[in-house]
């Protein structure tokens, strides 16, 4: 599958990964920074980037 840098941006860009529950929210990195943003399923306020790396669950 071609990597190119408009659907690597919709993938990947302002997505990121709640550290408590594991859901993904779209926000941008300010909020995150500023603890302004939190989860919709747990409330948490701790978050991490989407990772751009090979899937885990046996896709090829």
């Amino acid at each position: 599958m071609a990597k190119f840098p408009e659907a690597q941006k919709r993938m990947f860009g302002n997505v990121f990964v709640c550290k408590r529950c594991k859901s993904k929210q779209r926000s941008t990195s300010q909020k995150v920074l500023l603890g302004k943003q939190t989860c919709r399923s747990c409330g948490g306020k701790s978050f991490r980037t989407l990772r751009k790396g090979k899937q885990a669950s046996g896709a090829k």
